[in-house]
């Protein structure tokens, strides 16, 4: 998108014979969009666009899923900071000295 702004740009300076691009050949003025192009195909082909694609509707729905258990009054990060604790009493447990045998009297 930088590509194409840039490249509108140094069209409407050209057009406009604004500055110093009016003395510049009109490749110059027509790389930022040729560039634009070769990244888009490139993007493309690689399965970047569909990959943000993907993680931003993934995105999307987490935050639609948070909001839908807010409303219904349940705290979306209960579980985790359930599970959290658990985990963090028994590792405790784990490194305290053995308890006592409990006495007989």
């Amino acid at each position: 998108m930088v590509l194409v702004i840039v490249g509108v740009l140094l069209l409407a300076a050209k057009l406009a014979e604004f500055g110093p691009t009016s003395g510049w050949s009109w490749w110059i003025v027509a790389a930022p969009f040729v560039g634009a192009v070769l990244w888009w195909q490139f993007a493309d082909a690689t399965g970047f666009t569909q990959r943000r694609a993907m993680q931003k509707m993934d995105d999307r729905k987490a935050q639609r899923r948070d909001r839908s258990l807010e409303a219904l009054g349940l705290d979306p990060h209960h579980k985790k900071q359930v599970r959290r604790a658990r985990d963090e009493a028994r590792s405790s447990r784990a490194d305290a000295p053995p308890a006592p045998p409990p006495s007989s009297r």
